[in-house]
């Protein structure tokens, strides 16, 4: 078993040191070379540490902007010159369509997708999807959770694609974007549905949503269907990722 806790309180500390050190300066800090380790336990816990803060700065945008529209949500119908801009800038970023929607039905629909993912959630699908940070995906485009673009040239095409395929393995400038990226698809594909329903459930429960309950949710993330989501949850109970929702 891995002991990557020591305690809370000088962990929350170490937490908030991290997320201003890569909200500051996340673009600037490419991938390590994962496949260096020759220990499979230092390699795990080298992969956290690095990812760990990057989804904690990704969850805390989310809540920021979480914050604007619970504030907007007090009166909906007095919303101010940018707060409505800003109202519609969230709605365009989330997939909303604000035709014929009054403000306080776009903020509820924007609350059920305006929300942090669980940390254990987004580390257990980062280290499937890219083997531990060491996959080509990974390493030439910073792309640690398998997301799928479809212009040609917008990223690497994989090996085995079939003939009548047309999708690419989406790159990005950092790892950083592609937790954003990350972040956004679970927040607004309607694949994602019953994840965000789901979370929004458990938001008053102790805790709130944990990574583990989420996964079960993940059935069309991949092909594999409930082996994916079985393989998710091991990650996530294996490797104690479940104290990291509770930070």
């Amino acid at each position: 078993m891995m002991h990557l806790f020591r305690s809370k309180p000088f962990f929350a500390v170490l937490l908030v040191v991290f997320i201003g050190i890569y909200s500051a300066g996340a673009d600037r800090h490419p991938l390590p070379d994962f496949s260096g380790y020759s220990d499979v336990k230092q390699k795990k816990t080298a992969f956290f540490e690095y990812m760990l803060p990057l989804v904690a700065a990704g969850n805390q945008s989310i809540i920021e902007q979480r914050g604007e529209l619970e504030e907007m949500a007090i009166d909906a119908d007095q919303l101010s010159f940018f707060q409505q801009r800003t109202l519609l800038q969230l709605a365009d970023g989330y997939g909303l369509d604000t035709e014929a929607t009054d403000n306080q039905q776009i903020i509820d629909q924007l609350l059920l997708r305006v929300a942090p993912l669980p940390p254990s959630l987004v580390l257990a699908q980062a280290a499937i999807e890219s083997a531990w940070g060491t996959s080509r995906f990974a390493r030439q485009g910073n792309n640690l959770f398998g997301q799928w673009c479809y212009q040609k040239g917008c990223g690497m095409v994989p090996l085995r694609r079939s003939a009548e395929s047309r999708h690419e393995v989406a790159s990005f400038g950092s790892v950083g974007d592609a937790v954003k990226a990350y972040l956004n698809n679970l927040n607004t594909h309607r694949a994602y549905k019953d994840l965000r329903v789901l979370r929004a459930e458990l938001s008053s429960s102790e805790g709130g949503a944990t990574g583990h309950q989420l996964a079960q949710t993940l059935l069309y993330y991949s092909e594999l269907r409930q082996v994916y989501v079985d393989e998710v949850q091991a990650v996530i109970r294996i490797n104690q990722l479940q104290g990291y929702d509770k930070l």
